[in-house]
């Protein structure tokens, strides 16, 4: 590719996690007239899912790729590619010792391929997870270390297996987790009867782990004008707990006080104390 086109490429392990994570951002750049690509590890296999909505499909990973295009098509997303590994499940699971689990495969294997679409698609800006991906999730942190070495494999003439012409994008960032907004949720769970160390659908998220990890924040990306669209993909992950509403009161709330996603920038190096407010600033 080499018409003038502003191009974002996600790399994440998840169904959903491209909406839960950062889709107000790539629903606000979608609209914005960006080309966004979503490259995504597995097809989430291991997740929990209630019986009854598995009606229609053949196994969970069919029923969270269908999910995963519903939400993509919400967002606006270009096209999503999937490299095919298996949701490797949460620390200590047997799932982590599947053969084709994305932690099993050698983070070499996993950078090329990530490579490989990023010398075909040459995007400007690159995201995935943070150095601990998030919450510890093993799949969010090997599919972190993939992206990295791919970003410097992508650009490296002399890199193995790569047939097209080598191609490197301006900015990498990583999507961190808002530690004020966590803080806050940290205090007031005890009040409600809530553990904050078991956290979400599956009470698998540690939030006093997460908030020992605090990662700079150098881009603020406020997705205010986009929240219903990021809210109708969350609806999509029906099977995650998306389409659960808390009322309309509350989600006004949220959207006044919450409709940002931050990101570190790891290339190029940050200037101190600087917070950018589009990730395409600078771009050439």
């Amino acid at each position: 590719m080499t018409e003038n086109k502003r191009r974002l490429l996600v790399v994440l392990a998840h169904p959903d996690d491209e909406t839960f994570g950062m889709g107000g951002t790539l629903a606000l750049y979608a609209r914005r007239g960006v080309e966004v690509h979503l490259v995504c590890a597995t097809r989430g296999e291991v997740g929990e899912v209630e019986p009854e909505r598995l009606a229609g499909f053949a196994s969970v990973g069919e029923l969270r790729e269908h999910e995963l295009c519903c939400a993509a098509e919400v967002l606006g997303l270009r096209k999503v590619h999937f490299l095919g590994y298996r949701d490797s499940g949460m620390p200590g699971s047997a799932d982590n010792q599947h053969p084709q689990a994305l932690v099993q495969a050698p983070v070499e294997k996993v950078a090329a391929q990530v490579a490989a679409y990023i010398r075909e698609l040459q995007p400007q800006v690159v995201l995935t997870f943070d150095p601990v991906g998030g919450y510890m999730h093993p799949d969010h942190i090997a599919i972190h270390n993939a992206t990295v070495l791919a970003f410097e494999m992508a650009g490296d003439p002399k890199a193995k297996g790569q047939t097209l012409p080598p191609f490197t994008p301006q900015k990498l960032y990583f999507h961190t987790m808002p530690h004020g907004f966590m803080k806050l949720a940290v205090k007031l769970m005890p009040l409600f009867g809530k553990d904050p160390s078991k956290f979400g659908k599956n009470e698998d998220i540690d939030l006093t782990a997460v908030l020992a990890n605090d990662f700079p924040t150098n881009a603020r990306i406020n997705y205010k004008k986009v929240a219903p669209i990021r809210e109708q993909a969350s609806a999509c992950h029906a099977s995650q707990g998306g389409d659960r509403t808390s009322g309309y009161l509350v989600t006004w709330l949220l959207r006044q006080i919450s409709s940002t996603e931050t990101f570190m920038r790891a290339v190029p190096p940050p200037a101190k104390g600087y917070v950018e407010k589009d990730l395409f600033e600078g771009i050439k």
